[in-house]
């Protein structure tokens, strides 16, 4: 099955960057639907962002306009670049892959990685 290792999590002041990645070690990660989601503590796990296998962007509404989700092919990894942090943004971000559509509900994907801590401070 694909494997997910995310990255580049950590502390950041409000209206800093962060950029995660998340490197897939499957050989069939070009034909994956990639997607973005987090989760802080009492909350249910929530959409961040999701991408085609060719780079078309979904995101919520919430993110729009401050994250960016890419794709590099070639080298298996997805991005999530944060720009505009705010303390509401801390939270565990998760890695997912479908073999399938883009959709906004976790419970559609298919593999997930163990996540990568965001904190935000005020």
């Amino acid at each position: 099955q694909e494997q997910l290792v995310e990255s580049g999590g950590g502390l950041a002041q409000a209206g800093g960057s962060l950029r995660l990645s998340c490197a897939a070690s499957g050989r069939t990660f070009s034909t994956y639907v990639m997607g973005w989601f987090r989760q802080a503590p009492g909350k249910e796990r929530e959409f961040v962002a999701a991408i085609s296998r060719s780079g078309g962007a979904t995101y919520s509404d919430a993110m729009k306009g401050r994250f960016t989700i890419s794709r590099d092919n070639a080298k298996n990894t997805v991005y999530l670049q944060m720009n505009s942090l705010k303390p509401e943004d801390t939270a565990v971000y998760y890695c997912a892959a479908r073999a399938g559509p883009p959709t906004i509900w976790a419970r559609s994907y298919n593999y997930w990685g163990q996540g990568t801590q965001v904190t935000v401070s005020s």
